[in-house]
């Protein structure tokens, strides 16, 4: 950003001119923001891209299944170990009555008895549990609407001395949503909260931490309004994770490019007489480097276009959407509150005309001064620390969650999940569907019903085309790897029979979507770096620099993955990790801890035109350390609020990414990263050079200035 261009967005008249702007936006977009939950689509199956056989199996269906059904299993089970008449015939009268709840399809209950005569199951032989189906159709967002549809269950299904579950996919779903229902305004306090503690503690000013919040609430106004309008009118598919990752990061890089521009303004301040002069200097030195930063993570987040999943593809326009807002509010509406306000606002510590930068003897100028006499071993070193954590990554397991496993606490659903497989009983919510040519039907029935786990066949029935299916329930929980194996081995088995058979349902969809998340971390990983590397190299004019650059992100990250695992595993005692846990870490790991380095080197190479590249090295690092530390400590708090979610996968990326961001804030930009420009000078440009420092004036001898005489 140009100086002149700095100065016209704070200018006198224009300042007032950026103010209204921005409520007005924030008025519009926030009203349609405030709708976003409405537009969100948690169902598993849209996650999927056409070509997963799943999701052809739901377009062969079309016609016989409406996709959005959602089967619910009312689990009943007598405590003290047996069903009686009156009881079993209270549960036939409540099927009658679950008959009537709204989005019950025509037929959609299927009492015990009825079950039991098809040979779907409906009691257990020990006659302690009972199982009425229940299927629900409330459209495409009906997934939203299952958390009434379950309370309108439990109120009909009481009956004295049985305990009631809801399982199935049902049961699964209200699980879901319940686990997410207000979690948005809730994080957002949460997060706001800790943000503002933060910068109390860091601005150690009464007044100065409203206006990042302001801009933040701002930036998330905007940016969640934008988001509603893609999902609703561009088919960006927006859930409930999404979500909530949005306004995460929307407030966490808000404020971390909030706490660079209002240090570089407070040091200018103290140059500049007039506030305007100062902050237009202050964007035009700190612009590029937020601009920068704010570019690396919108092109990560972009790179997520490249899944074949669904809803990692619509994280990366949504997220992409927050942070581009986010950067021109903090580069627009910040600016304009910070000088209005004028320097009153940093009370009680006023960066008056003309005193002394306060961090020229502060930690970070102690550390440099510890990191300056022997920085080839100070960067062997650390190197050698963060790849010995990396060796963590061995205990990491991506295999997938089980239905049980994927929530931080047991949930009803797994309960009910139990109680059938410990009375012999299938979930016949959630089966196979196979789909084959009809003279083949038969055929493939039988290899399919031969596999371990899979239950009885229903009866063929056409769809038109030359082609019939069947369903055939699965033993076991849907998301389990053991499911997955069946649903692997029930399509080589079928496939035997004849290629062109389709084998879906909703354990093939976690099958998939394990399938898709594995391929999208192996490309996705690979041009998110390379993304990375041209963005360094065009902001620093080198090689060398960004290729080092990166080397330290990247052991940041198997070093933060790596001791994550090791607490996943041995202290929260979570069974794994979702397929999609790695390429989630590493996307926001590199693109925001690189902007950590992107601070610091943008003042290095600022500083080498001057001084020199080791001296500048020193400079940067004390100039910079105070507000990088705050940062840091900003987006890990942050991130770690995803942990107040009952969802294992969020609570897994929020610690992972908070760790990486420490280790990034901590270690590699104050000691790695100033260690390796220390130790290298000048040659960190390669192939460029730094710009040479202007030669001392000489002095009334005729000697260069601060030369002793002869």
């Amino acid at each position: 950003m140009h100086r002149q261009i700095a100065g016209r967005l704070t200018g006198r008249v224009t300042k007032w001119l950026v103010l209204v702007a921005w409520l007005v936006a924030a008025g519009g977009l926030g009203t349609l923001n405030a709708k976003l939950a409405d537009v969100q689509n948690n169902e598993a199956s849209s996650w999927l891209p056409g070509s997963a056989e799943s999701t052809q199996v739901i377009d062969a269906l079309a016609s016989q299944m409406d996709p959005n059904q959602i089967p619910t299993l009312v689990v009943y089970e007598a405590d003290d170990g047996t069903l009686t008449a009156s009881e079993k015939q209270a549960i036939g009268e409540q099927a009658q009555q679950m008959a009537g709840l709204d989005g019950v399809i025509d037929a959609g209950v299927v009492p015990p008895e009825i079950a039991a005569k098809a040979g779907m199951g409906g009691y257990s032989d020990d006659g302690a549990v009972a199982v009425t189906l229940v299927t629900f159709d409330f459209g495409a967002n009906g997934w939203n609407d299952m958390p009434d549809a379950a309370k309108g269950l439990r109120d009909i299904a009481q009956i004295d001395g049985v305990t009631v579950h809801l399982a199935g996919a049902g049961g699964q779903a209200a699980d879901s949503a319940e686990a997410f229902e207000g979690i948005d305004t809730t994080l957002v306090l949460i997060t706001l909260g800790v943000v503002i503690l933060i910068l109390l503690l860091t601005y150690r000013s009464p007044m100065l931490w409203i206006l990042p919040i302001v801009s933040a609430v701002v930036a998330l106004s905007c940016a969640g309004g934008i988001v509603y309008l893609l999902a609703k009118y561009a088919d960006v598919t927006v859930n409930g994770q999404s979500q909530s990752i949005l306004s995460i990061l929307v407030i966490g890089a808000g404020t971390d490019y909030a706490l660079l521009l209002t240090a570089r303004y407070r040091e200018e301040l103290r140059k500049h007489e007039d506030r305007h002069e100062a902050m237009a200097v202050a964007l035009h030195r700190a612009a590029p480097a937020i601009l920068a930063s704010a570019g690396t993570v919108v092109l990560g987040m972009l790179c997520l276009l490249l899944a074949e999943l669904n809803s990692t593809a619509g994280l990366g326009p949504v997220n992409a959407v927050g942070v581009a807002v986010t950067f021109l509010v903090m580069v627009t509406l910040l600016p304009a509150l910070l000088v209005i306000c004028g320097r009153w606002v940093f009370w009680p510590k006023r960066p008056a005309f003309g005193s002394r930068e306060p961090n020229e003897s502060g930690l970070w100028a102690k550390v440099g001064a510890l990191v300056q006499p022997h920085p080839r071993r100070v960067w062997i070193l650390t190197s050698g620390l963060l790849a010995l954590a990396c060796l963590g990554l061995f205990t990491l397991n991506t295999a997938g969650l089980s239905t049980e496993d994927t929530f931080t606490h047991e949930t009803d659903s797994v309960k009910g999940q139990k109680v059938l497989l410990e009375h012999g009983l299938l979930d016949t919510s959630n089966t196979l569907q196979v789909v084959a040519a009809a003279d083949d039907i038969d055929e493939v029935a039988a290899a399919v019903a031969g596999q371990p786990g899979v239950g009885t066949p229903s009866a063929a029935r056409p769809i038109g085309g030359g082609r019939s299916f069947f369903e055939a329930p699965i033993a076991g929980d849907v998301a389990s790897a053991a499911t997955q194996d069946v649903v692997k081995q029930a399509r080589v088995v079928a496939h035997r029979v004849d290629d062109a058979t389709l084998v879906g349902g909703w354990p093939a969809v976690y099958y998939d979507t394990k399938v898709a998340s594995d391929r999208d971390t192996e490309v996705i990983i690979p041009v998110v770096l390379s993304l990375v590397m041209l963005v360094l190299v065009v902001l620093l004019r080198s090689v060398l620099a960004p290729v080092l650059l990166i080397g330290t992100v990247v052991l940041s990250f198997g070093a933060a993955l790596g001791i994550s695992a090791l607490l996943f595993e041995y202290v929260f005692g979570f069974a794994g990790s979702d397929p999609g846990f790695p390429l989630f870490a590493f996307v926001f790991l590199v693109a925001l801890g690189i902007d950590y380095n992107i601070f610091l080197m943008t003042r290095v190479r600022e500083e080498a035109a001057q001084i020199g590249t080791r001296a500048g090295a020193l400079v940067a690092l004390r100039s910079t350390g105070g507000v990088i530390t705050s940062a840091g400590l900003v987006l890990a708090a942050t991130f770690l609020t995803l942990a107040s979610i009952p969802f294992v996968f969020l609570v897994e990326l929020g610690v992972a990414v908070a760790l990486g961001v420490l280790l990034d804030t901590f270690i590699v930009r104050s000691v790695l990263v100033t260690a390796l420009a220390l130790d290298l000078g000048d040659r960190i440009w390669w192939p460029g050079r730094a710009s040479t420092p202007p030669a001392p004036a000489a002095n009334d001898a005729g000697e260069p200035a601060g030369t002793m005489p002869a």
